[in-house]
C-alpha cells in the first residue's frame, strides 16, 4: 500500500430533483450534497454526505468541518482516528466513507471484504411517495405501483385519508410510513389506527424526538421505528422501551465504520433494523448497501428521486436496488 501523505479536498454540489421532494417539514427541488476525496497521488477515494438541517448542520458548516481535518489527514490521521478526532454527523460520514473508498482501491479489495462481509446481493428498496394531498398521492401511488415497497411520508392532519388513498391506489405494494415527527399525543392513536387499517408493516418517528416517552406507555397496533431519535450506537439502549426497529443512516451515524457497528449493536437490543438515506447520488447510498445487507426494511432510493445521477449509478431494476461498480465506490 503506498505511504505517500493524503490530500484532502471537499466541496458542495447541487442536484436537480425529479418534481418535488415534500415531508412534513417542507419540501425541495433539488438536493445539495457535499463530497470529501482523498487522494495520495495515484489512488482517489471520493464520499458524500447530505448536512442535515434537522441537527443544526449546513453546508458550508460540513464543508468547513471536513477541510479542518486536512493538516491532521496529511500528517496520517487514518480511518480509525477519525472516529475519535470527529463526532457523528455528516462531516465524518464524508471522510469515513472516502477513507473506506481508497483503502479498497490502494488494496485492489472490494470494500465489502475490508468489512470482513460476504459480497453484497441485490436488494428489494423502498420507493418514496411525497407529502401531498390524498388525491395527488393516490396519482403518486398508482404511477409507482409497480414497485414491491412504498415509503408514504405523512404531515399530520388530513393522515388518515391519505394513507387510505395510497392504498386504494397501490393494493398490493407493501407500505411503510415516515411521519417525519408531525404527529402528537392527539392524534397519535387515531393515525396508528388509520394505518394498521391501511395494511401499513412499519411507521417511521411519529413523535418528535425528545416527546417520544409516550410510545413507552401503551400497546403499539404495528412497529415503530425510531429515525430522527437514533443516531449512532449509544444512542439506541434509551429506545428500547419505545421502539421496535431503528432506521440507521451513515449521516446520522457519522460514516460506515459506525453504521456497521450501530448495526451491530441494533441486533444486540432486538431492535429491527431499517437502511435508511437522504435525497443524494449514488455516491452516497453505496456505502449504506453494505448496512442494508442486515436490514428488514431497505430505502436507498435516494438517487431515484433525482433528475439525473453520477457516472457509474447505482442499478435499479424495478424494485431491486443493485450494489455499486467499484467505478464508483469500494
Amino acid at each position: 500500500m503506498s505511504s505517500a501523505p493524503i490530500n484532502l479536498t471537499a466541496r458542495a454540489e447541487t442536484w436537480p430533483i425529479a418534481g418535488t421532494f415534500t415531508i412534513s417539514r417542507g419540501a425541495k427541488t433539488e438536493a445539495t450534497v457535499v463530497v470529501a476525496e482523498l487522494s495520495d497521488g495515484t489512488h482517489r477515494g471520493r464520499g458524500e454526505c447530505v448536512p442535515y438541517a434537522r441537527y443544526g448542520e449546513t453546508v458550508d458548516s460540513v464543508v468547513a468541518a471536513i477541510q479542518a481535518m486536512r493538516p491532521r489527514i496529511a500528517a496520517g490521521l487514518d480511518r480509525a482516528g477519525l472516529q475519535r478526532a470527529m463526532k457523528p454527523g455528516a462531516a465524518r460520514n464524508a471522510l469515513d466513507c472516502a477513507f473506506w473508498d481508497l483503502e479498497a482501491k490502494r488494496t485492489g479489495r472490494p470494500a465489502h471484504e475490508l468489512a470482513g462481509m460476504a459480497a453484497p446481493q441485490p436488494l428489494v428498496t423502498a420507493y418514496t411517495i411525497s407529502l401531498a394531498s390524498p388525491m395527488e398521492m393516490a396519482a403518486a401511488a398508482l404511477e409507482a405501483a409497480g414497485h414491491a415497497l412504498l415509503k408514504v411520508k405523512l404531515g399530520g392532519a388530513g393522515d388518515p385519508e391519505r394513507i387510505a388513498a395510497v392504498r386504494r391506489a397501490a393494493p398490493h405494494a407493501e407500505l411503510i410510513v415516515d411521519a417525519n415527527e408531525a404527529w402528537t399525543q392527539r392524534n397519535l392513536t387515531d393515525n396508528l389506527a388509520a394505518c394498521a387499517a391501511a395494511g401499513v408493516t412499519l411507521i417511521e418517528q411519529p413523535l418528535p424526538d425528545g416527546q417520544d416517552g409516550v410510545l413507552s406507555a401503551f400497546r403499539h397496533p404495528l412497529p415503530i421505528c425510531a429515525d430522527e431519535s437514533a443516531h449512532a450506537r449509544d444512542s439506541l439502549a434509551a429506545l428500547c422501551d419505545k421502539y421496535e426497529a431503528v432506521n440507521i443512516k451513515l449521516d446520522k451515524a457519522g460514516g460506515l465504520t459506525e453504521a456497521l457497528a450501530t448495526a451491530e449493536e441494533a441486533a444486540r437490543l432486538g431492535l429491527t433494523m431499517m437502511a435508511g438515506c437522504m435525497v443524494a447520488t449514488s455516491l452516497a447510498m453505496a456505502p449504506a448497501m453494505l448496512v442494508a445487507q442486515r436490514a428488514r426494511v431497505v430505502d436507498l432510493d435516494g438517487a431515484l428521486l433525482l433528475a439525473r445521477d453520477r457516472l457509474y449509478p447505482l442499478r435499479y431494476e424495478g424494485s431491486r436496488v443493485h450494489p455499486p461498480s467499484r467505478a464508483l465506490w469500494g
